[in-house]
């Protein structure tokens, strides 16, 4: 994983939780050392986010940092498709409707390829 790749993954994990977290933590789940996370934290805080903590004490991201919209994987892709298309046929019209225009607006700006295999899913 390269550097850029690593610092968009970070705020990605910090954004998943609500209180600190360590840094140990944050390393594991990076598959880094906790040095190369204590520099990290210091770049992204460099670059303007809202990374609160230090070390030994956990890390949190306080709201309203915002990152340009990323890329979905396919995965992920896959995963909001499947979830929307249960919520269409489980749920209520409304939400029903609702899941069905969050799949066309999803489609709607992702690149030719993943949209055929938003189409296959």
């Amino acid at each position: 994983m390269s550097r850029v790749q690593r610092l968009l993954s970070l705020i990605q994990i910090l954004r998943r939780y609500r209180f600190a977290v360590t840094g140990a933590n944050l390393a594991e789940e990076l598959g880094i050392s906790l040095r190369t996370l204590y520099r990290d934290i210091a770049t992204l805080q460099e670059q303007g986010a809202s990374i609160e903590g230090e070390p030994g004490m956990g890390y949190v991201l306080r709201p309203g940092f915002m990152l340009p919209p990323l890329m979905f994987s396919e995965e992920e892709i896959e995963a909001l498709v499947l979830g929307a298309r249960w919520v269409a046929d489980r749920g209520d019209e409304r939400l029903g409707a609702a899941a069905q225009n969050a799949v066309s607006k999803i489609a709607a700006v992702l690149p030719s390829d993943l949209r055929d295999m938003l189409d296959a899913v």
